[in-house]
């Protein structure tokens, strides 16, 4: 596409998720990409204004960089499809599946797809009684994962029942479902994934006891390793499972999938995201420049995917 025909263009940032901090730091740099490659971008909040505006103001579309819940969970998906606006990345369905960590992994493990053990807990049918059957159950160590939240917000590590129940409590703050998964001791990769395409795998390696959200944002001691070391064998192997992994809750135009790798050489999924982070520092714009993809390219290439039918 010629950048003309992308008309008048919303850059959706902020909102009121967990996730605003690094919403707004990711929407800034793709609204400066995309201002320098000659496209008429704006800055647009949903926070501050409603999405009325959009109609009134005659956008033309819109790039969600809205991370976490009310962007990245289908809701504004489905607004923006109702509006008639065309938008970036994976639709209604799409997005709501990739944001809920367990039914991603019920519908994986449906598929014969690798994914780690786990247990759903539930707020209203929660019993602390039962952690030490569970902490047994998925070989000693879990992490505990609210449903819906990202960039490990509410996340946690444990190795006994007192600890496990203390993290539900606390994960319980953020989600009425909580993930509670069998811990894979191992190394850590993710592949982004870009217009059907899968980017250079990224391992990240943190002296931290997981990769955590301090680990990703805050942290000068996070390591990242792009391409991340595999045999041209295994990365196409996980490329491959990245593709399949992503298709099968429904993602499109551009996302990211995480990945553990154990101490056999195994690969199992932990989640998709629709709408990673786009900071300069972020995963995807590092593979992608791996891949000879600038971050200005990348962000042209993000919003292309507006042109896709629903």
């Amino acid at each position: 596409m010629q950048v003309s025909e992308f008309g008048k263009v919303a850059v959706m940032f902020g909102g009121n998720s967990a996730e605003r901090d690094v919403s707004l730091k990711s929407g800034t740099a793709v609204l400066q990409a995309l201002l320098k490659a000659g496209v008429d971008a704006h800055a647009f909040d949903p926070a501050e204004q409603p999405l009325s505006v959009l109609l009134d103001e005659q956008f033309d579309r819109v790039l969600i960089m809205l991370h976490g819940r009310g962007g990245e969970d289908g809701s504004m998906q489905g607004a923006l499809q109702l509006l008639g606006l065309p938008y970036t990345g994976s639709g209604v369905l799409g997005s709501a599946l990739a944001m809920d960590k367990i039914r991603s992994k019920q519908l994986w493990q449906s598929l014969d797809l690798p994914t780690s053990a786990f247990v759903v807990a539930e707020k209203s049918t929660f019993e602390a009684a039962g952690c030490e059957d569970i902490i047994a159950r998925l070989g000693g160590t879990v992490m505990v994962k609210p449903a819906r939240e990202g960039s490990s917000i509410g996340m946690a590590k444990v190795t006994s029942a007192d600890a496990l129940r203390q993290a539900v409590t606390a994960a319980f703050e953020y989600d009425n479902e909580v993930l509670l998964e069998r811990y894979i001791q191992g190394r850590e990769f993710t592949v982004s994934l870009l217009q059907g395409q899968a980017l250079p795998s990224i391992r990240m390696q943190t002296p931290r006891d997981f990769y955590d959200y301090e680990a990703k944002y805050q942290a000068s001691s996070t390591e990242y390793f792009c391409p991340g070391g595999l045999s041209d064998e295994l990365e196409l192997r996980l490329a491959d499972l990245a593709q399949q992994a992503f298709k099968a809750v429904g993602g499109s135009g551009w996302g990211r999938v995480d990945f553990m790798q154990d101490t056999e050489g195994n690969f199992y999924l932990l989640e998709a995201n629709t709408v990673p982070g786009m900071t300069q520092k972020s995963l995807v714009p590092m593979a992608a420049r791996q891949a000879g993809i600038d971050f200005g390219q990348l962000s042209l290439s993000i919003l292309q995917t507006s042109k896709e039918c629903r």
